[in-house]
This record gives structure tokens, sequence and C-alpha cells, in this order.
């Protein structure tokens, strides 16, 4: 190519320039070209001042999410003491075993050993791991040494947190008073129920940096110390509790029994000392536990009450002047047609006072005094000792029972309420009822709960009325009475006992019993006031002085000294296998016609 040239200077030529060199551009393109570069520079620095001060929060937030994650620090659950502060239920380190399915490396035999530590089947625990989440349960709630054999395993992808199990080391004996909660420790039964608040406390977190992995590799700090929940002190004795469950237990066994529950009470400030019943279950171990048998059948279970309701009845009449202690009654020949019903002793009694109407549970002579009270002053005593009301403890599902308006009693109902049919009510009730005659009668509240405050009570019988009815308890234990089986060396007992048909059908079923006895001790100035009942007794006894009373027998005087409570009486060694022979061979029966 043949370039054209010029002179630059003298001698010198240069080809000629390009045609693109010599090409102008208009200044417009030019501005615009250097516009977009310094608008691209600018949108970088806003984008810059975007991510890194105005919306920095947001994406550092976007990162934690990614990498830093919320951990959730379980609270201790408060316990459950004893009067003495020995535990009921308190909450016991273990670990809660989970995996990531992503991040699972796992053969099948790694799986299958997994699975045998933690007594898990195989092949369910291989389905869950195959799932597509990045959380999955393995097992909860896992004790620390079989904790530390799965991760001895070394399988990668398994994850363990901390957590909390609820033990409760009186097991069976106090399982449906102090009740259960469920794998989150969330209470499901009993007290535990009533104070989950109390007990429950308030987790906390923590938050920590993971790796793309899962693993914790650093803690970011910023968390929430978890609050543990509060100790909440009950009224219970263990010791007392125990030996009242035992008891309780050997006479529903022994008499081929459905249930039976048992109360006792202190009778000089209302706290329980003991609630059992029997068949129980034990909270540890709950897997195979009926429903039925976590039940609180002492408070949550009314019945017809049959004789124990004499001596209610019998303080309105004394306390009205309707009778006195030298009232004498003719009951023979052993029957008496009230408003064309039939209503008979267990014998003929002829004539007797009133201390024999309780020791030998004539249920013609209650007949006679309910007919000469009115049913409003019956009604008030009923009422006053809290039948028929909802008892005030703190127990979810306590029952108030059956007490009806006295405007719409018939004249045959106040009879039969008078020896307790027509009236249902609980165990839990029949030991408080009997307070009146233990605490110079007054009615004070009863409760679960451990205080040293004094206690004030409501004046439902006069304090002369309250000792007639303890002198004349106390007949029923002795020689003649209804309940000898109830009488123990070294101390002074009473009570009175009671045997019920119980209602099935359209009609009364008369082989079907419960077997009641209440009785308090020592009898001149009462510490302890004791309620038992037996559903269905069913080897060959029946009455509440052989089947109940020898409950009171096994318990009270042990319970005394555990209570510090000096006998009374003189300790004669021969005479309890005396009385034990006497309660077998020769108890007056008190169960006979409409009720007893």
């Amino acid at each position: 190519m043949k370039l054209a040239a010029r002179t630059i200077g003298p001698g010198v030529r240069q080809a000629h320039a390009s045609p693109l060199l010599r090409l102008r551009l208009p200044p417009g393109r030019a501005w615009l070209v250097k516009g977009l570069l310094y608008l691209a520079f600018f949108a970088l620095i806003a984008r810059a001042l975007w991510v890194q001060v105005i919306t920095t929060n947001f994406y550092q937030k976007q990162g934690d999410l990614r990498f830093v994650r919320t951990i959730e620090l379980p609270a201790m659950r408060g316990r459950i003491l004893d009067r003495h502060g020995n535990i009921l239920a308190s909450s016991i380190p273990v670990k809660t075993i989970w995996a990531d399915p992503e991040t699972l490396d796992a053969d099948p035999a790694k799986v299958a050993e997994l699975a045998k530590t933690l007594d898990l089947n195989a092949a369910e625990l291989e389905r869950r791991l195959r799932l597509d989440k990045q959380f999955v349960y393995v097992k909860r709630q896992v004790d620390i040494d079989t904790a530390r054999k799965v991760q001895a395993l070394g399988i990668k992808g398994i994850y363990f947190s901390p957590s909390y199990r609820r033990y409760y080391p009186e097991g069976a004996a106090a399982g449906q008073l102090v009740g259960i909660t469920d794998i989150e420790n969330q209470g499901q039964s009993g007290l535990e129920l009533t104070f989950q608040r109390e007990l429950a406390g308030h987790p906390g977190t923590r938050k920590v940096m993971r790796d793309r992995l899962g693993n914790v590799i650093e803690d970011v700090g910023g968390g929430i110390p978890p609050i543990n929940g509060e100790d909440v002190q009950l009224s219970i004795d263990s010791k007392i509790q125990y030996l009242t469950y035992q008891a309780l237990k050997q006479a529903v066994v022994d008499n081929k029994a459905k249930n039976g529950s048992a109360v006792v009470l202190d009778a000089t400030n209302g706290q329980v000392l003991a609630m059992a019943n029997y068949p129980s279950f034990d909270p540890n171990h709950r897997r195979r536990a009926d429903q039925a048998d976590m039940r609180n059948y002492a408070l949550t279970d009314t019945y017809e009450p049959g004789s124990v309701m004499k001596p209610i009845t019998i303080a309105a009449a004394l306390q009205a002047g309707i009778v006195t202690p030298q009232t004498v009654f003719h009951t023979a020949p052993g029957c008496l047609n009230v408003y064309g019903n039939n209503i008979c002793d267990d014998s003929d009694n002829g004539t007797i006072a009133l201390p024999q109407v309780i020791q030998y549970s004539s249920n013609v002579a209650t007949s006679k005094i309910v007919m000469r009270m009115s049913a409003r002053q019956q009604w008030d005593m009923y009422t006053a000792v809290g039948l028929g009301q909802r008892p005030h403890v703190a127990f979810p599902g306590a029952a108030s029972g059956i007490l009806r308006p006295w405007e719409k009693w018939r004249p045959i109902d106040a009879v039969t309420q008078g020896f307790g049919y027509g009236i249902s009510v609980s165990t839990f009730q029949l030991a408080h009822a009997y307070l009146i005659f233990a605490n110079h009668g007054e009615i004070i509240p009863a409760t679960l709960f451990k205080s040293d405050a004094p206690v004030r009570g409501v004046q439902v019988v006069s304090p002369k009325v309250a000792r007639e009815m303890r002198s004349m308890l106390a007949l029923v234990t002795q020689s003649g009475g209804t309940a000898p089986a109830a009488a123990v060396p070294g101390y002074s007992t009473g009570g009175k006992t009671g045997t019920a048909y119980i209602w099935k059908g359209n009609s009364y079923d008369k082989h079907l019993f419960r077997a009641q006895f209440v009785g308090m001790a020592p009898i001149g100035k009462p510490r302890i006031v004791m309620a038992i009942s037996v559903d269905q007794p069913s080897a060959g006894k029946h009455f509440g002085g052989d089947v109940s009373a020898p409950v009171f027998a096994q318990v009270v005087p042990q319970a005394l000294r555990i209570l510090g409570v000096p006998p009374d009486l003189p300790v004669k060694p021969d005479v309890a296998p005396a009385l034990s022979a006497q309660a077998r061979t020769a108890p007056r029966a008190e169960q006979n016609g409409a009720g007893a």
C-alpha cells in the first residue's frame, strides 16, 4: 500500500495519516460516556453505603440466620418437698439426642447399633433419619450414661442437648397425689398440674455460631440465663405417707377389693399428713400404667358413706338440744317402719341410751333422732362440715359430692341421709368433717401445704358436744363396738364404721359393699384423724370394722410416734392379740337394712 506523505521539515517526508485519525467525535457523545462512567462509580458508592451503613443490620441478620443459632437453655423445674424437706419430685439432668439428616453420616450398621443402644426400633429410626429435614429427634430424656455410649459411637450428624427428666423418689406411694409431667416437663396431673406455673420456671437462651456442618464453633453471647422453678413444700410426711400406702395396699389385696383410699389429717391444724390410694402407679415407670390407677380416689371419687354419717347427724341433734347422752331409745324388735320403708338393725338391741346408738350403730335409733329434727337443722350441719361443697384444696378434679337442697328432701330422704344413704362424699371430706370432734367443735380448713401460721376455724358445735361425741366414738373401738380392730396398744382411739350397699342399675346390690372407717387418736386430745374407704371387698369380709379399721390400727400408732405424741395408755403386750382375735371373731355388724 502506498501511503501519502508530506514534508515536515527540510528534507523530511511523513506518510499521510489515516482518515480515522482525522475523525472528530461530537462533544455530546464524549460527555455521555464520561457521565455513564461517573454514574457507575456513584452507583457502586451508593450501594456500598446502603449495604455497609444504612441496611447493615438487615444483612448482618441474614448472615446470622445462616450461621448463628439461638439455643434454648431449659430451666430446672422446681422440687416438690414433704414437710421435712424430703424430696417427693425433682428434676435430674438428662440429654436430648437429635440428628440432622442432611449431615448424617452413618451406614445401616451404625444406625442399627444406635437403635440398640437407645432401645429403639431400627427400621423406624432408619426411616426417620431419611427424612428431608434439618432436625429430627432421635430420643428424648436419655440418661447421661446412655448418652455417653451414643457419643462413643462417633456418628457424624448426631447431636446432644441438655434437658431434664422428672424423678419421684416415693414412687407409687404418692403417685396420684404428686402427679406427673409430660416429656416437655409440663404438669399433667396432681400437684404437678396445679402448680405448673410456679414449678416450671422460665427457659433461657444462648446464641452460638455454627459452621456449615452444624458444629458450634463460637459463643456469640447476648443470651438470657434460665430461671429455675420454685420449690413447693407440702404438709405430707413421707414416712406416714408410705405407712398409709402399704397398709391400704394390704387391705385392698387381702380383701380382693376394687380400690381403696385413705387420708390422714393433723387434727390440730388441718394439714394433710398422708393421702394414699390403691391401686396406684409408679410415675417413674408409667408406660404401662392404667389410666384408672392414676386417679386420686381420695379426692376425686364420691360414694354413699353409710354409718360414718351417724356421728355427724347425732352431733347436730345434741347441739340443737333435741337429745342428750342420757336419752333412751326403744329399738325392739330391731326394725322400724318409716314412711313405708322397713329400717332394721343387725339385731334387736332393746332399749339403749344415746352412746349405744353409736356403739352398736343402730339404724332404728338414728331414724328416730332424725325424725325429731328439721330438715334445715340436718342440712345446716352437713354443709357446715363441708359436705356437698368442693374441698378448698389445691388439687385438680376434687369432687364436691352430692347434697341436695333441704327444700327438695322427702321425709324419707332426711332419715336415710342420717345414716349415710342419698348423700355422697369423698374420703377426704369424711376426714375433714370429723375434725369438729377432734378440734373442740371447730371446723378448720384442711390444707396440703405446710404452714406454721395459727389456724382459725368456725365453731360448728360446742366443745361440750365435741367431748361427748368423742366419748361415744371411743366405745366403737372397745369390746362390744363395731371396730375393736381399730384399738392400738398405748393409745386411746375412737371412731365410726360404715358399710354401705352399692347402687347398681335401679337398686342397691346386696352383694356389693363399700367399707369405711373414720377414727382419731388419742381420743382425749386427738392429734390424728384418719379416714379409710375400701370399695367392693370380695374375700369374705365386707364390714368396715373388718376391712378398713385394721388399716387405722396399722398406721396410727406409728404415725403418732413419728409426730412425737407420747402414749396415753399403759402398754400391755397381750392386749393387741386379744383385740385382734376379738375383731376377727365377734365384731358387731354395723351394716344391715337400708343403711348402716
